[in-house]
């Protein structure tokens, strides 16, 4: 049986041709196309498609975020990251929020083929280009560095303050005494800062601190 596929993107003509070219396919079966992500994560409630093809520049909720709430609703659903882009930001961002693919949309009919493929297959796929960079960055060794301060930039005085003592394993309570605040708003903080971060669990917020050295600011209970 073919697998069930999701279409993703702002744009009609691009549905159309990604659903071209899996119709030359008897692996695959296109079963709804969505061109926001709120549209896109609905559909995958109600009808839990095996993939998702989803480009990153989508009005409202972003590709990456989309993927986010997508994987929360559906764990066992693999995303493929559509982009006109390979900036590392917008690579590693998709790769943390738990896409299994990253592909250009400048490559081939075959190259989305191969990647649906892999990825069904248990798998990971990156565009050529795009882990040609990486390899670089990884090799220079300034890849998280980079990455984890750029992120960082995104965060209010607040959310750093909330973020730090995430990092040193205080509990929403204790965050909530610390800092005069409810524990709600600070889970709230929490959610907001894993979104804006491109992160799922309370783990990489930590590891993102500590790389970025956030644990040897002082903290404050005011803004």
């Amino acid at each position: 049986m073919p697998l069930d596929v999701l279409v993703v993107d702002d744009h009609k003509i691009m549905r159309d041709g990604i659903k071209a070219i899996l119709a030359r396919s008897n692996e695959f079966r296109v079963v709804g196309e969505a061109e926001n992500g709120t549209e896109a994560v609905q559909f995958v409630k109600r009808h839990k498609p095996h993939l998702v093809i989803m480009d990153i520049g989508l009005p409202g909720l972003n590709g990456i975020e989309t993927t986010q709430e997508i994987l929360r609703f559906h764990e066992d659903c693999k995303v493929v990251i559509l982009s006109m882009h390979d900036d590392e930001n917008s690579v590693v961002g998709a790769i943390r929020a738990g896409a299994r693919a990253f592909i250009l949309k400048r490559a081939s009919d075959m190259d989305l083929v191969d990647a649906l493929r892999m990825v069904a297959g248990g798998g990971v796929y990156l565009s050529p280009q795009v882990s040609d960079r990486l390899l670089t960055r990884i090799q220079k060794g300034d890849l998280e560095a980079r990455q984890s301060h750029s992120a960082l930039q995104a965060l209010s005085p607040r959310e750093l303050q909330v973020l730090r003592l995430v990092a040193e394993g205080k509990t929403s309570k204790e965050i909530a005494n610390v800092l005069d605040l409810s524990e709600q708003t600070v889970r709230s903080y929490r959610k907001t800062m894993m979104r804006k971060l491109g992160v799922n669990n309370v783990a990489g917020l930590t590891q993102l601190a500590l790389s970025t050295g956030l644990t040897q600011i002082p903290v404050s209970g005011h803004n």
